[in-house]
């Protein structure tokens, strides 16, 4: 048994809590809210985030970073991604020289251009940082429905130790090396994600959906092996299998604000809606300044930027889309 500190009570963190607990772990969950606190404590449910996933009686939950950090074999950060840096910050004085702090929120600092892992490893330099992500919506791992993921870690033994960890009957980890390829295809599949959800917002179809799927894993592989990380990633559960995921599942907060967009919302109205955290918009601008800093096309994530915050038109953005010049689909086979 492993004693494991949750910092984030949303959906994500609340799910892995009850996945680390029934894994026979001892889990201790933080917020930064004293009201969601006593209502999980009291409740024990998450009735606006999780509802109808029971939360075991002998669970703690609390507002002490300290209690959640110090002495715990390792602590989840969950914290929706633009709270990561001053959540880090927080945790700092409290973490141990080589204590494992593993980052499943997705995101890159617009400011900065950094992933979240790098933003932890700058704030808690004492760290052995890992990041777990993949096509995972809390509300199915919450409901013990079967899920893969990966993790990322510096050494095989943190990535193998947290495999140990987290991997049960429904919950299916693989390992990697790839930290940066599986955070940029965390991150950057939800700016694609706005764009599925903008097209479905104005009434297209299967066709179009398929269209940016398939050119969006393009724009993202093509940037994050510029970055230096691995086309095999792209092409795995962070990559092309979190995409899917995330541009047609219902539970998908940025397909939700993309349609609301697409149906003629503005971004805040859309986001407001919602009532969580939309991570796309955050990484939308970042994803355009890596873009322009590594020299690479990147026509739907730049479209979808447009229209969240230069005020474009979705229907005016995807006829642009259609009316580029044409070009070969990939340069892997030349012509005869």
């Amino acid at each position: 048994m492993a004693k494991v500190g949750i910092m984030g009570a949303g959906s994500w963190g609340t799910a892995l809590s009850l996945l680390l607990h029934k894994n026979g772990h001892d889990v201790t969950v933080w917020s930064i809210n004293a009201d969601e606190v006593e209502m999980l404590s009291k409740e024990r449910e998450h009735k606006s985030k999780l509802p109808g996933v029971r939360l075991p009686e002998d669970m703690k939950f609390t507002t002490n970073v300290e209690e959640t950090v110090v002495g715990k074999d390792f602590v989840v950060l969950a914290v929706p991604s633009p709270f990561t840096r001053s959540t880090a910050r927080t945790m700092a004085p409290y973490v141990a020289d080589g204590q494992i702090l593993v980052n499943v929120a997705k995101g890159i600092e617009e400011a900065t251009l950094m992933t979240l892992s790098d933003q932890i490893e700058e704030e808690i330099p004492q760290a052995d940082v890992a990041v777990l992500s993949g096509p995972s919506h809390a509300e199915e791992v919450g409901r013990q429905l079967p899920t893969s993921v990966v993790v990322g870690a510096k050494t095989k033994a943190t990535a193998e130790y947290l495999q140990k960890m987290f991997m049960n009957e429904v919950f299916r980890v693989y390992t990697s090396p790839d930290i940066l390829g599986i955070e940029l295809g965390g991150s950057l599949k939800n700016v694609i994600a706005l764009a599925a959800g903008m097209a479905d917002g104005l009434g297209y179809g299967d066709n179009t959906k398929a269209a940016l799927i398939t050119r969006g894993i393009h724009e993202i592989a093509k940037l994050g092996v510029k970055m230096g990380g691995t086309k095999e990633s792209f092409m795995g559960l962070t990559g092309i299998g979190d995409l899917i995921v995330t541009c047609a599942s219902v539970h998908s907060r940025n397909r939700k604000a993309g349609y609301l967009i697409g149906q003629g919302k503005t971004m805040q109205e859309a986001m407001d809606e919602v009532k969580m955290v939309v991570e796309g918009v955050y990484s939308t601008k970042a994803a355009v300044a890596l873009g322009k800093k590594y020299e690479v096309d990147m026509p739907i994530i730049e479209q979808v930027n447009a229209i969240l915050f230069e005020g474009k038109n979705a229907k005016e953005a995807v006829y642009d889309l259609m009316m580029r010049k044409g070009k070969a689909e990939h340069t892997a086979k030349s012509w005869d």
